[in-house]
């Protein structure tokens, strides 16, 4: 049987370490993009590179934070669990795996292509 308790505790323990990832990288989470570049750095095309490299970075780390935060308003509004798409629920297995899992495996294999 699923803990959802204990699921909840990594979720919010996981969302502490994003946080703190991006928060080193420059990222305040509220939006702001102000990255700043080394000082003497004189390549501007590594440093354009490098930026892009963060950026994206920073995009992705955002993503799992957004999909962190509904997974723990779902388990808030007690719907965690139940797939998004079709209703029915989600496997214990496929949630221990990706905690942050919004759909069943057969409703992922149709959103996510």
């Amino acid at each position: 049987m699923l803990d959802v308790s204990q699921i909840k505790t990594e979720l919010e323990e996981e969302r502490v370490r994003v946080v703190k990832q991006l928060a080193e990288l420059g990222d305040d989470v509220a939006g702001s993009d102000e990255i700043g570049a080394e000082e003497g750095f004189a390549d501007s095309g590594a440093v354009s590179a490098e930026r892009r490299e963060v950026y994206t970075l920073i995009g992705t780390m955002r993503d799992s934070l957004g999909e962190i935060d509904a997974a723990l308003a779902r388990i808030a509004d007690g719907s965690y669990g139940t797939c998004e798409r079709c209703g029915n629920p989600i496997g214990d297995a496929r949630l221990e795996a990706l905690p942050s899992a919004r759909w069943c495996l057969d409703c992922a294999a149709v959103v996510e292509r």
